[in-house]
C-alpha cells in the first residue's frame, strides 16, 4: 500500500451541499389545537331545586391527563372572583368606607410596620451572648401517659404542689449546646402535651422553664436563657389564648360578654391555678404569659393586671433579673394593649429608681465569683433596657426624650442608659439634641460602658436625621477629637465608619479627605485593615453615594491612598467604560500596587484574582474613536503588570480587537495611516507573545493574531506569526499542567492543529518561498514529533491534513478573507500546484497506512480497526471514488476494519445506509456499486 498514489480528491460544489443539507421548513396549522393544552371534554347538566326560581349547574370532565386542581383559576371561575364579581357596590363602597374609618381609628391602639419585632432581636441575642461555662437545669420527671386522668382529679394545689415536692432532678455540667437542646425538649414536651390534652402538665413544664430565669450562676449567658424560656412561655400563651378563644373570632365589637359561662370559668381556673404558684418570678411569668385571656374576663383586665404585674416585679432583689422581666412584660404589653403606655413608662421609671443596685454589694459580689467585669455585666442589661426603650419611645411625643434626658442627669449620666435611649427614640428627636447629648456623652464615666460606644450610636442617628445648620461642623469636631483618640483598631473602625456618613452629608470633599486620611493613618500599622475590610468598604460606598462626581472623588490625594488600601471594589460593579485621566490615573496606581505585591510567595489562587481585578480594569478603558491613545494605553499597561501573565494575554486579545475594530471603522478599506496603526498592533502582539510561559497560550495567540493580520492584508506579518507557530509544535512537552493538574498534552496539540489547518486554507503563499511552503513545514514538524507509542493522534492529524489538501484542490474555496487572495485565486487550478498537493497527499498516505500496518499486532488490533474506519470516512468524504485504486483502498479499509472482530456493527450499519442514500444522487451512481462491496460481518 506505501507506493498508493492519490490522483485527485472529489471534485465539491460546496453550494449546492450546503443546500441539500437544509432543513426544509414545514408550515403548522394551529387552529384551536395547542400542544400544551389539554385535551378536555365538559357535560353541563341543569337541575331544579326545591326552591322556586333556583337551578344548580353541574358540570363533569374528562381529560385525557389528570385534572388539575389549579386549573380552575384559569378559566376565573374560582369562588372569591365570582363572588367579587357578584357583590353589590354599593354595599361594597359603604363597607370599604366603614372599614378605613375604624382603621384610622384603631392605628393609635395597635403596633404598625415600622415598630421593630422582638423576632428581629432574638438571633442577635443569642449569637452575641455566649458561654463555654458548665450549666444546670431542673428536670421534672416525665410523666406516664395514664397519668393524666387521675391529674385532672387532683386539687389545684396538690397538682402544683407535685412539681415542687420530689419530682424535680437536676442536670448538672450541661455545655451550652447541651442546655438549649434541653430546653428545645421542654418546649416540645409542653407542645406534646397540649396535644395529648394533658393540661397541668403543660403548666408544669411552664412553671418549671420559667423558674429558671432566677438562676444567674452563668450570668454572661443570661440574655440568650431568657430567649430561650421565654420562647416557651409565649408557645403557652399563644396555645392557651387559642384554646379558650377557639370558639369566638376577636372583632372589634368583641366583649366579654359573648363568652360562654363554660370559658369564663376554664379561664377562672387557670388564673387561680397561676396565682397558687409559691415562687414569685414564676408566677408573674406564667400569668404575663397568658395577659391576653383577661379579654376572655372582662374589658379592663389588662389594663388592671398590668400595673399589679409591673409592681410585683419590685420584689424581685437580682436587677438584671427584674430588668428582664420588665423586658418580658412591656413585650406581652405591646402585644395585647400597645395604648397602655402609662404602665411602659412605669417600668422604665421603677428601673431607673433601682438603677443603683447595680453598684451594690450584692451584685459586686457575685461578680468577683464569677470573675466577671463590670463592662461586660453592663452589656448584659442592653438588650432589655433597648427593649424596654424602644416600647415607650414607639410613636411617643417629643415630651418623653426630655423627661428621659432629665432623668439620666439625675443619675449622673449613666452611659449605658444613655446609650439605650439614643438607640430608641427617633432620630429627628436625637438630632435636634445633639450638643445637649454631646455634653451629657463628656460628663459620663467611662469605666463601665466606654464613650466612643456612645458616639457611635449618636452617629448612627445623625445619618438618619440632620442636626441644626449651626451645630455641624462643632459636633463633628467633637466627636471626631474622640474618636481619633482610639487606639483598638476595631473600636476605631467602628465609629469612623459611622461619621463618615456624617461627614459625607453635611460637607466638602476637603472635610471628607481629613477624615479619610484619618482613617488611613489609624489601619495601616501592622495592617489592621486586613480585618476591617466590611467596614471599609461600607466606608467607600458612603462616599460613592455622595459623591456623583467621580473626576472631583478620585482628585483627593488621600482618597487615592484610601484605596490603595481597599482596592478591590472599584471595578468589580463597573457598569461603563471611561478615559477620565484622573480614574485613569489613580486605578492604575492602585492596579500597580496589586502588581507589585506578587512575589515568589504568592499563591496561584491569589495571583489568578489580582490578574481578574486588573483585566477587568483594562477591559473598561476606552478612548473611543482615539485609537492611538488606546494603543498607548495597552503598552503603558504591559510595561507595568509585566509578571502576571493572564494580564499580558488580556493586553494581546484587547490590542487584537483594536485592530479589528479600526478594519470595521474603515470597512476594510485602510489608508496608509491605518494601515500603519494596525502594523503597530500587529507588531505589539509579536513582540509580546514570546514572554508568556504557557506554550499553548503562545500557540493559540501566535495563531490569533495571525489571522488578525491577514484579516487587515498584513500578509508578511501573518507569515511570521504562523512561522513562529510552526517552530513552536516541537517544543510542546509530553505533559502539561491544567489546574494543578498534570495532563497530556497529545488531546490539546491535535485541537491546535485541525485550527491551524482550517486558517493555513486561505493563507496565500509567499512567493519566494514556494508552494505550500507553511503546510510543508508543519507536515516536518508533526512527522519529527516524538508521539506516545500508545497514541494515535498522528494518524489522526495526518487525516485532517488530506481535508486540508482536499479542500485546497478545488476551484474556489469554501471560505475566503475579504480582500486577500487565497491560492485558488493565485494559482487558479494550475496543474503544477494539483501535482504539489498530489505528492503531499500521497506522502500523507503511505504515514497512515504504515502506522496501520503496525498496528497488525494482537494487543493493537482495536486502534487498528477504529483508525482503518475513521480513514475510511475520510476517503468517502474527500476522495474521488470512481478512481479505481482508491475505491480498492476503501474497500481494504472497510475489511480491515471488520476483520478481527473489533468493528461497532451500529457505526458500520449507518455508514453504509449512508453510502445508500447518496448513491439515489446523480453525481454519486458509483456509490452503488461500492455499497455491493462493502460486506457487514457479524462478530459471530
Amino acid at each position: 500500500h506505501c507506493n498508493f498514489k492519490w490522483t485527485h480528491a472529489r471534485s465539491r460544489n460546496y453550494t449546492s451541499e450546503f443546500e441539500s443539507c437544509r432543513l426544509e421548513p414545514v408550515s403548522v396549522e394551529f387552529g384551536d389545537y395547542h400542544p400544551l393544552k389539554p385535551i378536555t371534554v365538559t357535560e353541563s347538566k341543569t337541575k331544579k331545586m326545591g326552591r322556586k326560581g333556583s337551578t344548580s349547574s353541574t358540570s363533569s370532565s374528562s381529560s385525557s391527563s389528570m385534572m388539575d386542581p389549579l386549573s380552575s383559576v384559569l378559566d376565573g371561575t374560582d369562588p372569591l372572583s365570582l363572588f367579587a364579581a357578584t357583590s353589590d357596590p354599593v354595599i361594597t363602597a359603604v363597607n370599604m368606607d366603614s372599614t378605613r374609618k375604624k382603621r384610622d381609628k384603631d392605628d393609635s391602639l395597635a403596633v404598625g410596620s415600622d415598630f421593630e419585632p422582638w423576632s428581629s432581636k432574638r438571633g442577635e441575642i443569642l449569637a452575641r451572648y455566649t458561654t463555654t461555662e458548665k450549666l444546670s437545669i431542673v428536670s421534672g420527671k416525665t410523666s406516664t401517659p395514664g397519668s393524666a386522668v387521675s391529674e385532672k382529679v387532683r386539687t389545684r394545689l396538690e397538682e402544683l404542689d407535685d412539681l415542687e415536692e420530689g419530682s424535680q432532678k437536676e442536670l448538672l455540667n450541661l455545655t451550652q449546646q447541651d442546655y438549649m437542646n434541653r430546653i428545645e425538649d421542654l418546649n416540645q414536651s409542653l407542645k406534646d402535651a397540649w396535644a395529648s390534652d394533658q393540661k397541668v402538665k403543660a403548666l408544669k413544664i411552664v412553671i418549671q422553664c420559667s423558674k429558671l430565669l432566677s438562676d444567674t450562676t452563668v450570668i454572661q449567658f443570661y440574655p440568650s436563657k431568657f430567649v430561650l424560656i421565654t420562647d416557651i412561655l409565649d408557645t403557652f400563651g399563644k396555645t392557651e389564648c387559642n384554646m379558650l378563644g377557639s370558639g369566638f373570632v376577636f372583632t372589634d365589637n368583641f366583649t366579654p360578654e359573648s363568652v360562654n359561662d363554660t370559658a369564663k370559668e376554664t379561664c377562672l381556673n387557670w388564673f387561680f391555678k397561676i396565682a397558687s404558684i409559691r415562687e414569685l418570678i414564676s408566677r408573674l411569668y406564667v400569668e404575663a404569659a397568658i395577659l391576653k385571656c383577661n379579654k376572655f374576663l372582662s374589658k379592663t383586665g389588662i389594663s388592671e393586671c398590668l400595673p399589679r404585674l409591673t409592681s410585683m416585679i419590685r420584689g424581685i432583689g437580682d436587677p438584671l433579673v427584674a430588668i428582664y422581666a420588665r423586658a418580658y412584660l412591656c413585650r406581652v404589653g405591646m402585644e395585647v394593649a400597645p395604648h397602655l403606655k402609662e404602665s411602659l413608662n412605669k417600668n422604665v421609671f421603677d428601673f431607673l429608681l433601682t438603677f443603683k443596685q447595680i453598684h451594690g454589694d450584692t451584685v459586686q459580689n457575685q461578680l468577683v465569683v464569677q470573675c466577671v467585669e463590670i463592662p461586660l455585666y453592663l452589656t448584659l442589661y442592653s438588650p432589655a433596657i433597648d427593649w424596654i426603650l424602644q416600647c415607650i419611645a414607639y410613636r411617643a411625643p417629643e415630651v418623653l426624650l426630655t423627661e428621659m434626658m432629665e432623668r439620666c442627669r439625675k443619675l449622673g449620666n449613666n452611659a449605658l442608659l444613655l446609650n439605650s435611649v439614643m438607640s430608641a427614640f427617633r432620630a429627628e428627636f436625637i438630632a435636634a439634641r445633639s450638643m445637649d447629648f454631646i455634653g451629657m456623652i463628656k460628663e459620663c464615666d467611662e469605666s463601665g460602658f466606654p464613650k466612643h460606644l456612645l458616639f457611635r450610636s449618636l452617629g448612627l442617628n445623625l445619618g438618619l436625621a440632620d442636626p441644626p445648620e449651626c451645630d455641624r461642623l462643632q459636633i463633628l469636631n467633637e466627636a471626631w477629637k474622640v474618636i481619633t483618640k482610639l487606639k483598638n483598631p476595631q473600636d476605631y473602625i467602628n465609629c469612623a465608619e459611622v461619621w463618615v456618613e456624617y461627614t459625607c452629608r453635611h460637607f466638602t470633599k476637603r472635610e471628607v479627605n481629613t477624615v479619610l486620611a484619618d482613617v488611613i493613618k489609624h489601619m495601616t500599622p501592622d495592617r489592621a485593615f486586613e480585618d476591617a475590610y466590611p467596614q471599609l468598604q461600607s466606608i467607600i460606598q458612603k462616599v460613592i453615594t455622595h459623591f456623583h462626581d467621580f473626576s472631583v472623588l478620585f482628585s483627593v490625594v488621600k482618597t487615592s491612598g484610601f484605596l490603595s488600601v481597599f482596592s478591590k471594589m472599584f471595578f468589580r460593579h463597573q457598569q461603563e467604560a471611561t478615559k477620565d485621566p484622573v480614574i485613569l490615573n489613580a486605578l492604575l496606581h492602585v492596579c500597580k500596587t496589586m502588581h507589585d505585591s506578587v512575589n515568589a510567595l504568592t499563591l496561584e489562587d491569589e495571583k489568578r484574582t489580582l490578574a481578574s481585578l486588573i483585566n477587568g480594569f483594562i477591559k473598561m478603558v476606552s478612548f473611543g474613536r482615539d485609537f492611538e491613545q488606546q494603543l498607548s494605553f495597552y503598552v503603558e499597561a504591559r510595561s507595568m503588570f509585566c509578571n502576571l501573565e493572564p494580564v499580558l494575554v488580556q493586553l494581546i486579545h484587547s490590542v487584537n480587537q483594536l485592530a479589528m475594530e479600526t478594519r470595521k471603522v474603515m470597512k476594510g478599506n485602510h489608508s496608509r495611516k491605518t494601515a500603519a496603526f494596525v502594523r503597530a498592533c500587529v507588531a505589539f502582539c509579536f513582540i509580546t507573545i514570546p514572554s508568556l510561559t504557557s506554550i499553548f497560550a503562545r500557540l493559540n495567540l501566535y495563531l490569533n493574531s495571525g489571522q488578525v493580520a491577514l484579516a487587515n492584508q498584513c500578509l508578511s506579518q501573518a507569515d511570521a506569526f504562523f512561522k513562529a507557530a510552526v517552530s513552536l509544535v516541537p517544543e510542546v512537552p509530553k505533559m502539561i499542567n491544567i489546574d494543578g493538574k498534570m495532563r497530556p498534552s497529545e488531546p490539546f496539540l491535535l485541537e491546535f492543529l485541525c485550527n491551524f489547518f482550517s486558517t493555513l486554507l486561505i493563507v496565500p503563499d509567499h512567493p519566494e518561498q514556494g508552494v505550500l511552503f507553511l503546510v510543508r513545514g508543519l507536515l516536518n514538524v508533526i512527522q519529527d514529533y516524538t508521539w506516545e507509542d500508545n497514541s494515535d493522534d498522528k494518524v489522526r492529524i495526518y487525516s485532517n491534513v488530506l481535508h486540508l489538501l482536499s479542500a485546497m484542490t478545488q476551484e474556489t474555496y469554501i471560505y475566503h478573507i475579504d480582500k486577500v487572495d487565497s491560492n485558488d485565486t493565485l494559482y487558479g487550478g494550475d496543474s503544477k500546484f494539483l501535482a504539489e498537493i498530489n505528492k503531499l497527499c500521497e506522502t500523507v498516505i503511505a504515514q497512515i497506512l504504515e502506522h496501520l500496518k503496525i498496528l497488525g499486532q494482537e494487543e493493537t488490533l482495536k486502534r487498528q480497526s477504529q483508525l482503518a474506519l475513521y480513514f475510511f470516512n475520510s476517503i468517502l468524504a474527500h476522495g474521488d471514488l470512481r478512481n479505481n485504486k482508491l475505491n480498492q483502498l476503501s474497500v481494504n479499509l472497510w475489511n480491515l476494519a471488520q476483520k478481527h472482530g473489533f468493528a461497532d456493527t451500529k457505526t458500520m450499519v449507518k455508514t453504509l445506509d449512508y453510502i445508500k442514500r447518496q448513491s439515489k444522487q446523480p453525481e454519486m451512481s458509483h456509490f452503488i456499486e461500492l455499497a455491493l462491496r462493502l460486506p457487514l460481518q457479524s462478530r459471530t
